[in-house]
């Protein structure tokens, strides 16, 4: 169960009754990536930085926390332990294994966007990786740990820093305290300062295949992969378990259905439908919802932008048009607390347009 209410165990996309990424023991695939981590820490030459790259919710802290676990277990790469071990998994029963779930290890610094009790309950979480959580770095590397042990970071995810984050980590980067490994998660590497890249290994990790995310939502214990629901969620989770495990929560699936549904019968925009949707989206709490809500608009316009390819150009462009203005509504909604019923029906109607364009 996560402590949620515990500022230094709170992690900004903790998921209520699902175990954090560094609880996990099982990593759901990614089965190359461990490998290539592997090979690289059995080969002596392990590079000090690496940015574990790809989309949001799919295992990249999980295999991170894996990772770091082995390393820190395991502190000489020559052992015959290493040498032999099938993947980076060690004992759940195993100290270090237990220190990490409970985010006391000393070896392990994670940084992520910090706690502020100061601020409202639902904006308890900071927008931004800042400054002085990467500054976090000098004590922790600067501190005496038992000879031949790592210090490692995890800066989770680099793409929330903001410049002065990253101007912060490209330092540390630039010049790496001895025995030290930074495991730097991103969703968009390419948005991340070149010099930053440039001192960091790339390691490319895919989205989850649709059996995967069903294994993982059945491992979780989030729903039975057998379930309508579970199947659901799979199919509308782009490979993203994150995504999957919130799809499978409350009335998500319902709400899927309903905007399916509303898509199929385009040009034709059934206005009943359109307003229980709005109704169900810009209630109050329904902050899942409106998050749903924009990734459904988001998945059907990256749909039919790809079918207007091979189509015409004015009917490209007014898709694009439309991606842009849903786009910029949302987040003025989310900045100046707009009506959101009303943006919704606004792009309802915008998309049953593009329809018959």
């Amino acid at each position: 169960m996560n402590d949620l209410a515990d500022p230094l165990l709170t992690e900004a996309d903790a998921i209520e009754d699902v175990p954090l990424p560094r609880e996990r023991d099982r990593l759901i695939g990614h089965h190359e990536a461990e490998a290539e981590l592997l090979s690289a820490y059995r080969s002596r030459r392990m590079h000090h930085a690496w940015i574990l790259a790809g989309p949001k919710g799919i295992g990249k802290a999980t295999l991170a926390f894996r990772f770091a676990r082995f390393a820190l277990a395991h502190p000489d790469p020559a052992t015959p332990a290493v040498a032999e071990a099938p993947d980076c998994a060690i004992p759940a029963g195993h100290p270090d294994f237990r220190k990490i779930a409970a985010g006391a290890h000393p070896g392990l610094l994670h940084l992520r966007r910090p706690y502020d009790p100061k601020r409202k309950a639902k904006d308890k979480i900071k927008q931004d990786l800042t400054v002085d959580e990467i500054r976090r770095t000098v004590p922790f590397f600067g501190s005496t740990g038992s000879e031949g042990s790592w210090r490692i970071c995890i800066v989770d995810a680099a793409d929330d820093m903001n410049v002065n984050a990253a101007n912060a980590l490209l330092k540390v980067l630039e010049e790496p305290p001895k025995r030290s490994l930074f495991l730097v998660l991103s969703h968009a590497p390419g948005r991340l300062l070149p010099t930053i890249r440039s001192r960091c290994r790339m390691l490319h990790m895919r989205a989850l295949s649709r059996e995967e995310v069903l294994a993982g939502l059945g491992d979780l214990g989030v729903a039975d992969p057998a379930d309508r629901v579970a199947a659901r969620a799979a199919d509308l989770a782009q490979g993203s378990l994150r995504k999957a495990i919130k799809l499978a929560e409350g009335d998500s699936i319902d709400l899927a259905d309903s905007f399916a549904k509303l898509m199929a019968g385009l040009p034709r925009l059934d206005a009943a439908a359109a307003h229980d949707l709005a109704d169900q989206v810009s209630r109050n709490g329904a902050d899942d919802a409106w998050s749903l809500f924009q990734d459904l608009v988001a998945d059907h316009l990256h749909t039919r932008l790809g079918e207007a390819g091979q189509g015409s150009l004015q009917r490209l462009v007014r898709l694009s048009e439309v991606w842009e203005k849903t786009s910029r509504a949302a987040r003025e909604a989310d900045a100046y607390n707009l009506d959101r019923k009303q943006i919704v029906l606004n792009t309802l109607r915008d998309l049953a347009e593009t329809a018959r364009a």
